[in-house]
Formats: structure tokens, sequence, C-alpha cells
């Protein structure tokens, strides 16, 4: 079955301070902040929640459609793409733009400075969900905030199912806003802070979001994650990694693996213990594509884990 995944392609550029920012901010100036902080470790990572989704969903054998877009600078991703058999028809340029891109410094204390520059993703509703012809299912990740309101009605009206997946893109919309993408949407997957978010924008409580899609799932990090369906709540443990590394693209990771369950037809929890699987692989490496995981990998670390095989 064929994925649409809508979201964000994005650069991450992620920046080492060999100190601690705290030994250089003096909070009595704080009015006055003028500070520049030598970074000699630097490296550019492949991201955004499109791109890390897709990345997933091709590692275990999925077959995931990108719907993004791009400015002028986005030569070296597409190429990347392409190489990993990953479509790029709905990727699209914006000229005179950038790509979206992070700019992640990091002390000691691992304490972050992020500065976010949208770009090519603020046109995300340029591209039109009815130009990817069959797909089966869909995830609305992070992106802009046009573009994702279209992709949820464009999809809900084409009757494909989908993830609603509002994810760090939750602050843009107003509680009527969330709760017209849930009465359309099919799934919805958030951490639980976003949970919390979403609870406090809507009005409503978990339970009651619950019932308004086939699917609530709540990823809680080292505490593992939930799924409430059809007035039940599933827990499901969070599966040991090999190492902690680096948090950085886990709960797309963890969408990847979700979306390849629902896809073949696996029982939501069953799902969603891939998708913790696909999550603990993902930390012990870092940025969000550099875990080369083979499917005999991945199914053994699910057997291990859960006592079966998840295919």
């Amino acid at each position: 079955m064929t994925v649409l995944v809508c979201g964000s392609l994005a650069f991450d550029t992620i920046m080492v301070f060999g100190d601690r920012f705290r030994d250089h901010i003096l909070p009595e100036q704080i009015h006055i902040l003028n500070v520049a902080f030598l970074v000699p470790d630097m490296r550019r990572e492949y991201g955004g929640c499109a791109g890390n989704i897709a990345y997933n969903l091709k590692l275990l054998g999925g077959d995931p459609r990108i719907m993004a877009t791009v400015g002028d600078d986005a030569g070296p991703y597409l190429e990347r793409l392409d190489a990993l058999g990953l479509r790029l028809d709905h990727v699209q340029r914006v000229a005179g733009t950038f790509t979206a891109q992070a700019f992640i410094t990091t002390d000691l204390d691992d304490n972050q400075i992020t500065a976010f520059h949208p770009g090519a993703m603020s046109h995300s509703h340029l591209n039109r969900v009815a130009d990817a012809g069959a797909v089966g299912l869909a995830i609305v990740a992070p992106d802009g905030r046009d573009g994702m309101l279209e992709h949820c009605r464009d999809l809900a009206a084409a009757g494909i199912p989908f993830v609603f997946d509002p994810g760090q893109g939750l602050p843009m919309f107003s509680g009527e806003e969330l709760l017209a993408c849930l009465r359309m949407a099919t799934y919805c997957a958030v951490n639980d802070y976003e949970a919390r978010m979403l609870c406090d924008k809507t009005g409503l409580e978990l339970p009651a979001i619950a019932r308004m899609v086939d699917g609530l799932i709540v990823t809680r990090g080292g505490e593992g994650s939930e799924v409430h369906r059809d007035g039940e709540c599933i827990s499901i443990p969070c599966v040991e990694a090999e190492a902690i590394v680096d948090p950085t693209g886990c709960g797309d990771a963890y969408r990847g693996g979700l979306l390849f369950g629902i896809a073949n037809g696996m029982p939501l929890d069953r799902a969603a213990r891939l998708a913790a699987v696909m999550g603990s692989i993902k930390i012990a490496h870092r940025g969000g594509q550099n875990h080369v995981p083979t499917r005999d990998d991945i199914a053994a670390r699910y057997s291990a884990s859960f006592g079966e095989s998840p295919w």
C-alpha cells in the first residue's frame, strides 16, 4: 500500500559549544544580550518530519510517497532521497526560497539554543493531495499551517484514511481548527506534552478526543506509549535501546513503524509495538536518518522484546 507522507523536508545544522551557556550569559545584562559561541564541532543532518518518517517506512519495506516543498538549496537532499529509492514526484521546489532548516547550538549540559527558518515549508499549500494518485493511507505531519489544514480537508474529501500528527506545529492552530482536523482524521498521534496542549486548546479530555478518531496514540518517551481505542487504553512498553545517543527523530521513527503496521493490517496496538522498536533503534544513532537496520534486524529486535514475530 502506498502511504502519502505530507510534511517537511529540512536541514538540521547542529553545533556543539564546548562550555556552558550559563557561564557566558550574564542575567543582569540580558536586556542587552550580545553573545557569540565558538562551535568547532558542527554537523549537518537531513531531517524534517516527512523525510524522517518516509526514511523509516522505507527501511521496513513500505512504499512512502513524500509530499513536501523545498527551496533552491535542496539539491543534496533530493539526490539523497533519490539514491534511497524515495520518490520525488510530489516534492515541489519553490524558487527564491531556502529549504526549511534548524540551527541548533548545544552546550555541555545539553541545553539548546535553536533558530528555525521555515522557508519553503510555508508554501506547502501549493501541493495538492489529488495529484498524488492512488494512495491507501496518509499522514499529515508538521508542515506549513495552511498546507496542513488543506491536506486534512483534501484527504477527508478523497476518503483516504490518515493520521493527524500536529507535533510542534500544534501552537499554530486554534481549538476549533484542531477539532475540525480531528473530525476528519482516522488516527491522531501526539507526544505527552502535545496531548496536554491538545486538551487545553480543544477543552476536551483525552478520552473524549480518542472517541473522535479510530485510534489516539500518545508517546511518552522512556515510559513507552499508549493506544487509546474503543474506550480502552493499551500501554505499550518502551523497547530497550542499545544506547541513548540522540532523541532527534525518534518520534518520526515511531510514526514510520506505526504507518507500516496500519498499512499492512496490523491491530493498532501491534503497530505501536513495531513503532516502539523503530524508535529504540533510532535513538542509538545521531540524526534522524543515520540508522540502517535491515528488516531482519528489526524483526529480531521485535521478537526479543515481545516474544513474537512482527510479520
